[in-house]
């Protein structure tokens, strides 16, 4: 939303039409690999967000959905402090799945805030949510961590991503 106001404050300074502004608001996919619904299955959703890769993505994108969210954290740690979004994890978060070299970090951070499965894999991972979740829930790929633990960059782990779930 922030980004969609900034360019639309953009295109009327440059006296594009509101109605062009629209236009393009409408038919705009977003970017790959950013929020990007990847496919619903049993009323769950699945969102691909590998380019989240520091809390502060994380947290907007935490706030980006009303639903609960089965949430996948974790890769190579950044030096992340999580108390950043400790409080939207509290509210919005079912259960959080650690994946990579930093699984034990935010295993041992949210432990005693929320349910914390350390899984081997998005696969795996995708596989319990699918198996644990319901209809309306959302499961979040946001890792807040960089990807070079397990892929060649965020691109590679957002692809994999979609290639599980679409194989569903």
């Amino acid at each position: 939303l922030m980004n969609a106001m900034s360019v639309i404050s953009v295109a009327m300074n440059l006296g594009i039409s509101k109605e062009v502004i629209c236009e393009a608001l409408k038919t705009f996919k977003g970017v790959e690999h950013r929020l990007e619904f990847v496919k619903e299955i049993n009323g769950i959703k699945f969102i691909n967000d590998s380019k989240a890769t520091n809390v502060n993505s994380v947290w907007y994108a935490l706030r980006s959905f009303n639903e609960p969210i089965y949430l996948i954290l974790g890769g190579k740690d950044k030096g992340n402090d999580y108390n950043e979004i400790k409080e939207e994890v509290k509210k919005r978060v079912k259960k959080i799945y650690a994946i990579g070299s930093s699984s034990e970090k935010v295993y041992d951070f949210f432990k005693t805030i929320k349910p914390v499965e350390i899984v081997e894999s998005l696969d795996e991972a995708i596989n319990k949510g699918l198996e644990e979740g319901t209809s309306g829930d959302v499961f979040l790929l946001s890792p807040a961590c960089a990807s070079f633990d397990m892929y060649k960059n965020y691109e590679d782990r957002g692809n994999k991503f979609k290639i599980a779930v679409n194989s569903l």
